[in-house]
């Protein structure tokens, strides 16, 4: 009987003008895609959603996706780089600095006023990983690395225009780079992941926090603050923070030949900048959300920001410290992620 129903397959299949086997190697493979950002947010929307769908088109509908944002698979954001590893999920795009000090290398792009635009920050990141960090991500395919633009500080009742109106506030901040940051310029910092920043706003729980533009509508932070301090570009970035998109590693390895080639065309350098590009271009939109409310933005000078490099150069000397003690050179690394983000700024164009 068995033998009968191949033989019918088989010449079906004949008849039909297609290889006996191509069904088998046509088969679609389907991958699901969690992270912790909302499904109204710009990364889901403009990034996440995009990146799939290309990936879906170019593989002639061979890859699928499944896309869970807001952990809609379980666990908490700091769980996502682990449920990858592991194989919970197939890709993930979450923070590395959701665990901290695990990816102690790649914090150089965290270090207060290390970042120009996030299109170049993003390709010196990737260029970074390949050569000076590339057992950074060993556990996973890494698809992506980038940053998001520059980081701006809100508040629910105190400006902050100076280092001394930061004394006293209760701060939450991304990643322990930037939590080090918050504590050296007078603040009392407060990490948690991004979610809980609404709750912990209206609860007074912390009396401001620290992101980039793109993300305050999709956290209400335009409507539980009514404060920002922006820096100037001039007078550089405060901070960033380093992202991370990466698949399962045995699920990538078990992807015929041409859709790995379709996975890979869709990672690397080029991908990087993409994503870094499109989170900061939505900055401006995320800034008018503020501004249309009436909310006070005030843009910290190029001289002013001076006093937050000075003061805030410990975090810096201090990574570069923690770094060899960890066998590492610290300032090798702090020197080549310097140099590689002024090379691609000098090659992209803000």
């Amino acid at each position: 009987m068995i033998q009968r129903r191949t033989l019918l397959k088989t010449g079906a299949a004949a008849a039909l003008g297609t290889p006996a086997l191509s069904g088998l190697a046509q088969q679609a493979v389907t991958l699901k895609f969690h992270t912790f950002m909302s499904p109204s947010s710009n990364v889901w929307l403009a990034m996440h959603k995009p990146w799939m769908e290309k990936v879906e088109k170019e593989s002639g509908g061979r890859i699928k996706f499944e896309g869970y944002p807001a952990m809609q698979l379980g666990g908490t954001p700091v769980q996502l780089y682990d449920q990858v590893k592991d194989g919970v999920v197939d890709v993930v795009w979450t923070l590395p600095g959701n665990t901290a000090g695990r990816f102690p290398r790649i914090e150089v792009f965290e270090l207060p006023f290390m970042m120009s635009n996030a299109e170049a920050t993003s390709k010196a990141y990737w260029e970074y990983v390949q050569t000076v960090a590339p057992d950074e991500f060993k556990d996973t395919q890494v698809l992506a690395l980038q940053v998001h633009g520059p980081g701006v500080i809100h508040t629910v009742d105190k400006p902050v225009k100076s280092i001394a109106d930061m004394r006293g506030l209760k701060l939450r901040a991304p990643t322990r780079q930037v939590t080090k940051l918050m504590g050296v310029l007078g603040a009392t910092p407060v990490g948690m992941p991004l979610p809980q920043i609404p709750d912990a706003l209206s609860k007074g729980t912390i009396n401001g926090c620290v992101i980039p533009w793109e993300v305050v509508p999709s956290v209400k932070v335009n409507e539980l603050t009514k404060f920002h301090a922006e820096f100037d570009p001039a007078g550089g970035s405060l901070y960033t923070t380093t992202f991370v998109m990466a698949m399962n590693k045995a699920k990538y390895n078990s992807l015929a030949p041409e859709l790995k080639k379709v996975i890979d065309n869709n990672s690397g350098m080029a991908t990087s900048a993409w994503l870094g590009k499109v989170q900061q271009g939505n900055d401006v939109p995320g800034r008018k959300t503020a501004s249309d409310r009436g909310n006070t933005i005030y843009t910290v000078s190029a001289a002013e920001a001076q006093d937050f490099r000075r003061k805030s150069r410990t975090v810096e000397v201090e990574w570069v410290e923690d770094m060899n003690k960890k066998g590492f050179d610290g300032k090798k690394l702090l020197d080549t992620a310097r140099s590689l983000i002024e090379k691609h700024t000098k090659t992209t164009k803000a």
